[in-house]
């Protein structure tokens, strides 16, 4: 038996990708029957929506990430909780907590994104920012007993930086949501390619956007470009590029598009595009997958890795070559579709959120020097 905190502070989906990761694991967990205790830390948002079984203890910590309040505060209220082991889903560890925690490090994007682009902030504070992101995150790296990465290739980043023993990481595969799968319509034009996500500089929607214009001033009829996006200063960026760019007849940004209509926005799509330079792990390309759509992203080592050879992949940096995929997934006949959904379909159930959260349980268990009862 053990007990276990999580830091779940950033439950919820108005965190990204960040919140779906804690709802999946909690509400895995807690289908664990085990005599385990559990404490987990939340803001006020989800404090008393959240029901948790018996063996999970609620404290409320209304305190934001990335704060200075986060540092100060944070390591008196875990040590009060006398846990055996702490789960932080992020890198943001207080630089003062002295427990013994492991950590989840879903990418570095923010190791390889440099420049004002990637930020809102003017410079002083951005290059002071990235100086705090780094010694939080290089602590958060070398102070964990474990950490537990989302993909083999972000385990090989890691490595490669800051010279890790391999048996330090685990590679704990995420799943993707199957309710996504179904779902209402949204009204859109077809036929149309979508892409959901943040606008981040790293997404390379400024490629996405410039091959669906190239698409269509070589098409006879129009093709559209879906965006389900959370409307911020990024996608406001977006919205003056696809004005610059002249594609403003073919791309339509939707804001933000809730779990229940996500799946029919996939399904109708000729295919999901994924154009991103870099990522942790790829979740979107999953639910477009169980969605009953194709796939096309960009040529990386982590789409490869997860993907396999369910996607039509292309060079991020070329235009020209988005627009060879994007055609070749207009020109698929329909039996060949049908079959290549099927399979990719039966191909993604090897992902589960119940899987990650059975090979987390048991990774706090030897992060406790404590067996698993019945393992």
């Amino acid at each position: 038996m053990a007990k276990i905190l999580l830091d779940g502070r950033l439950y919820g989906l108005e965190n990204a990708g960040l919140g779906r990761y804690l709802i999946n694991l909690v509400g895995e967990l807690a289908k664990i029957e085990s005599e385990d205790e559990y404490v987990i830390l939340l803001r006020k948002k989800y404090f008393d929506a959240l029901n948790l079984p018996g063996n999970w203890k609620k404290v409320l910590v209304d305190i934001r990430h990335y704060s200075l309040a986060e540092q100060l505060k944070i390591p008196g209220i875990i040590k009060k909780e006398n846990t055996d082991i702490t789960h932080f889903p992020h890198f943001n560890v207080p630089l003062t907590f002295r427990g013994k925690f492991v950590v989840t490090i879903h990418d570095m994007l923010m190791h390889r994104s440099r420049g004002l682009s990637a930020t809102t902030l003017p410079a002083p504070l951005y290059f002071l920012k990235r100086l705090g992101y780094r010694i939080v995150f290089d602590n958060a790296v070398r102070k964990s007993y474990s950490i537990l990465a989302p993909s083999q290739s972000v385990k090989d980043e890691l490595i490669a930086e800051y010279n890790l023993s391999p048996d330090k990481i685990k590679v704990t595969y995420e799943g993707f949501d199957k309710k996504i799968s179904g779902g209402n319509n949204i009204d859109m034009p077809k036929p149309y390619f979508v892409f959901t996500g943040n606008a981040y500089p790293h997404k390379n929607l400024q490629g996405l956007i410039k091959a669906i214009k190239a698409l269509n001033t070589k098409s006879e009829h129009k093709v559209f470009l879906a965006i389900a996006s959370a409307r911020n200063i990024f996608t406001q960026r977006v919205e003056k590029l696809i004005l610059d760019t002249g594609a403003k007849d073919y791309v339509k940004i939707l804001g933000f598009v809730p779990d229940e209509k996500l799946g029919s926005l996939y399904k109708n799509s000729i295919g999901f595009v994924f154009p991103s330079f870099s990522e942790g792990f790829g979740l979107p390309g999953l639910e477009a997958l169980a969605s009953g759509t194709l796939l096309l992203a960009s040529n990386i080592k982590v789409f490869r890795e997860i993907y396999g050879d369910n996607a039509l992949y292309f060079d991020p940096k070329d235009v020209e070559s988005i627009v060879v995929a994007m055609n070749m997934a207009l020109s698929v006949g329909s039996d060949a579709r049908k079959n290549k959904i099927s399979k990719s379909i039966r191909f993604v159930n090897k992902y589960s959120w119940a899987k990650m959260a059975e090979e987390t349980l048991n990774i706090y268990y030897e992060s406790c020097n404590s067996l698993r009862p019945g393992k």
